[in-house]
C-alpha cells in the first residue's frame, strides 16, 4: 500500500446514513482519522442504496432496456427504494439489442459527478485541518456486474449489459481524474454481486466459467488505473436487508477470489476487505492460510455484533493463526441503518480499535 497507508489499520468500507458528505467527512475524520488511510464521502443521496440509484436514473427508461418491475409504492406514493430483493427494480435487454450502450460518457452514471462534488468538501476540510493530511479520498464503484447483476434476471442480458457498463464506469474514472489529483484519490470496486453469484446466491446468473467471469472485469477495469491512485476491493455478503445475506460455510471463495483479484489487477492492489462472519466455527478461518496478498493490505469486516466481545476477540484470534498483520474494518456500508445508530457505531469502532491494538 502506498505511502503512509499501510499502517492505517482500519477502514471505512463506505456508505453512512447521514444527508451531507460533509457530515460524513467530519464525524469520520473527528473520531477515527488517525487510524485511516482514505475517508469517503457516506455514499449519500442516490447511492444511499448502493447500485439501485442506477436502476431509477439510467437503466429506467433507457430505449434498449425494458422494465420488468419497479419498487412497491409506499403510503400511496411512488417510491424507488426497494425493501429487499423481491421488491428491487428489475429490467431485460430488450429483443434484437446486442449491446446495451449509455451517452454523456463520464457522467451518465453520476459516480464522476459526486466523486467532484465530495472532493471539493474533502479538499476544502482538509484545508481546514479537519481531515488529516494523510488521508486520501475514497471512492466507491460497482464492479461490472455488481452494477446491474441483482436486477436483470435473464443470464443472456449479462453479456448484452457488461461492455457498455465497462465503457461508462472507465469513462467515469477518466472524467474523476480530470478533476481529482490521482495522489488524492482511493478507489474502491465494491463486489457484492460477484460474491453473491460465487456463493450460489443469485441463480439467475450464468454459471458457465462462473469464477472466471467475475474475476476478469478486474483485468478490463483496474489496469487503466494510474498508479498513483489507490486501488482497492470490498468483497461483500450484502446487506440490502440483514446483514448478511448470505451465510457461506467458510472463507474459501473469498480468499480464491481475493488471489485472482489481486493476480489479474495488471497493477498494485493496495488493500482487499473480506467480511468475517460471526460465530463461525474454526473452519470458516482456515482457507486464510491460503491467501496470497503479497504487499496488499488485508481488512477483516470484524467490527459488528460488539454486544459479544468475547466472541470479536475470537474473530481476531482465529485469523491470526493464518495472518500475523492485518487491518480491521466493518463487514459492509451503513447506509441503509437509520441515522440515529450511527454514534454507536462510532463507538463500536473506537471499541474495536482499542482492543485490536492491545
Amino acid at each position: 500500500m502506498t505511502s503512509k497507508a499501510a499502517d492505517k489499520n482500519l477502514l471505512m468500507v463506505g456508505s453512512l446514513p447521514l444527508q451531507t458528505p460533509e457530515e460524513v467527512m467530519r464525524l469520520c475524520a473527528s473520531t477515527l482519522g488517525q487510524w485511516l488511510p482514505c475517508i469517503p464521502d457516506g455514499e449519500v443521496g442516490d447511492r444511499s442504496i448502493w447500485i439501485v440509484g442506477l436502476g431509477y436514473r439510467v437503466y429506467h427508461g433507457h430505449p434498449e432496456i425494458e422494465t420488468v418491475n419497479r419498487p412497491a409504492p409506499v403510503a400511496g406514493r411512488e417510491n424507488w427504494k426497494p425493501k429487499d430483493l423481491t421488491d428491487i427494480w428489475q429490467f431485460r435487454v430488450k429483443p434484437g439489442v446486442e449491446t446495451v450502450r449509455f451517452g454523456d460518457l463520464g457522467w451518465r452514471f453520476g459516480y464522476a459527478r459526486d466523486a467532484i462534488n465530495s472532493y471539493f468538501v474533502f479538499r476544502t476540510l482538509r484545508e481546514k485541518g479537519v481531515i488529516p493530511a494523510d488521508l486520501r479520498f475514497q471512492v466507491c464503484l460497482p464492479l461490472t456486474y455488481s452494477a446491474f447483476g441483482s436486477m436483470f434476471r435473464d443470464p443472456d442480458d449479462f453479456a448484452r449489459m457488461a461492455p457498455g457498463v465497462e465503457e461508462a464506469l472507465n469513462a467515469e474514472i477518466a472524467t474523476m481524474l480530470a478533476h481529482i489529483p490521482p495522489q488524492d484519490l482511493a478507489i474502491q470496486w465494491d463486489c457484492a454481486v460477484e460474491i453473491g453469484i460465487l456463493e450460489g446466491m443469485m441463480p439467475w446468473a450464468p454459471m458457465h466459467r462462473a469464477f472466471e467471469m467475475n474475476v476478469e472485469p478486474a483485468a478490463r477495469l483496474s489496469p487503466p488505473i494510474p498508479e498513483e491512485v489507490m486501488l482497492g476491493y470490498h468483497l461483500c455478503y450484502g446487506n440490502l436487508t440483514d446483514w448478511p445475506m448470505i451465510r457461506p460455510k467458510d472463507l474459501r471463495v473469498c480468499v480464491d477470489y481475493t488471489n485472482q483479484l489481486i493476480a489479474r489487477s495488471g497493477r498494485r492492489v493496495d488493500f482487499v476487505h473480506i467480511p468475517i462472519l460471526d460465530h463461525a466455527d474454526s473452519s470458516y478461518f482456515a482457507p486464510l492460510g491460503d491467501l496470497k496478498a503479497y504487499n496488499t493490505k488485508l481488512y477483516l469486516g470484524v467490527i459488528h455484533h460488539m454486544d459479544d466481545l468475547t466472541d470479536y476477540r475470537r474473530r481476531i484470534t482465529e485469523a491470526q493463526k493464518y495472518i500475523p498483520e492485518f487491518g480491521i474494518a466493518g463487514p459492509c456500508g451503513y447506509g441503509r441503518l437509520k441515522p440515529e445508530v450511527v454514534p454507536s457505531l462510532m463507538k463500536e469502532h473506537l471499541t474495536a480499535m482499542e482492543m485490536y491494538q492491545r
